[in-house]
């Protein structure tokens, strides 16, 4: 590169110096003396202006797009440091290749993030659906090899299968929604509906389960406050249960559980808290990942699916709000979302509705 820049620039000044001798001598009173000091400074200053301006204004930056490209063949798409103050004209090039280097870059680990992630998936699916269909063949062999004749065992396995297939039809169920959910093919029907009334009927359904562990439910709110929002009546109700459900399986015996309804500003603010053994801080993030669990052995054998939170974290996503969690270990858990208090002036978002079913 610097031999091409100065032969370049040797060929140019000697040209310029030729020119400029060749014009002088034209001239009259134009001595020998003159020709040649004419000759030699103008050499001299132009190949030092042309070889500077080649150097750091072109071949530089020429230099620096080479290193660029040599590392996106190599597929070392670390990008070259930009230029801040650079005056050359092919600075715009060299952003326009680190832009595309880093573009590049990014899609790449994207790519990389993803494949782990469906190895993750597939390895994680793949047990869940072999542990309740490996259950329950178990029991059925076991009946099928001659204990379907004693009747205490045939219905103790029998309800034992079923449930097993109750586990793994529900498997597919949240499977099922949760891709619809992701694909945009679940519809939302947006309605006024009291919050109250729903988050009472999640506390009734769930109360025999919380007694069964001597787990108290309390729900606490206003009952000077109407609690009309706007959402999707019946997924709400499902993120609620969810909640409540997971606050009452993580919980210890004879624990508490509370729900909080309350209107703050334009919004109303509804908070789940347990008395459980927390989650530790470097799950707080995966929590809402598809079958991710703190405690895999212990919600499998309550009969979990892992599916539970990826669902509540969709279904509000697709109400335009979020889902967020603190926890202390050995203190419990809070997990809390707000929903929009319904408006008659019809300000409120007109129903939505996504495309198919």
């Amino acid at each position: 590169m610097f031999s091409t820049s100065r032969g370049i620039s040797f060929s140019l000044a000697l040209a310029i110096s030729t020119f400029l001798t060749a014009f002088l001598s034209l001239l009259e009173d134009t001595t020998s003396t003159l020709l040649i000091v004419a000759g030699g400074l103008s050499f001299g200053i132009s190949y030092l202006l042309i070889n500077i301006s080649l150097e750091f204004l072109i071949f530089r930056e020429i230099g620096s797009i080479y290193s660029v490209l040599e590392k996106i063949q190599k597929k070392d798409l670390a990008v070259a440091k930009k230029h801040k103050n650079s005056l050359s004209p092919l600075k715009n090039v060299q952003g326009t290749i680190n832009a595309y280097a880093e573009a590049k870059n990014r899609e790449i680990e994207a790519l990389q993030k993803n494949e782990a992630f469906r190895r993750e998936f597939i390895a994680d699916i793949s047990h869940e659906l072999k542990t309740p269909i490996f259950a329950a063949q178990g029991y059925i062999h076991t009946l099928m090899d001659g204990a379907v004749e004693d009747l205490m065992v045939r219905d103790k396995f029998l309800k034992r299968a079923a449930k097993s297939l109750g586990n793994l039809d529900k498997l597919v169920q949240n499977l099922i929604t949760l891709n619809q959910m992701e694909s945009g093919v679940v519809k939302f029907q947006f309605v006024p509906f009291d919050l109250r009334e729903v988050i009472q009927e999640a506390v009734d359904q769930l109360e025999e389960k919380a007694q069964r562990r001597h787990i108290t439910i309390q729900f606490k709110f206003d009952p000077n406050v109407h609690a009309i929002t706007f959402a999707d009546k019946d997924k709400i109700f499902r993120v609620v249960q969810n909640l409540l459900s997971n606050a009452i399986k993580y919980n210890v015996d004879h624990g508490m559980v509370s729900i909080q309804l309350k209107a703050k500003k334009n919004r109303f603010e509804i908070k789940v808290k347990d008395d459980g053994k927390g989650i530790p801080p470097e799950d707080l993030k995966r929590i809402f990942e598809r079958f991710y669990r703190v405690d895999k052995s212990r919600s499998r054998e309550q009969g979990g699916t892992g599916l539970g939170l990826a669902i509540v974290k969709h279904i509000l996503e697709g109400h335009k709000t979020k889902i967020s969690v603190t926890s202390t270990l050995g203190k419990g858990s809070l997990f809390s979302f707000s929903l929009p208090i319904y408006q008659k002036s019809g300000t409120n978002p007109s129903l939505r509705v996504s495309k198919g079913e």
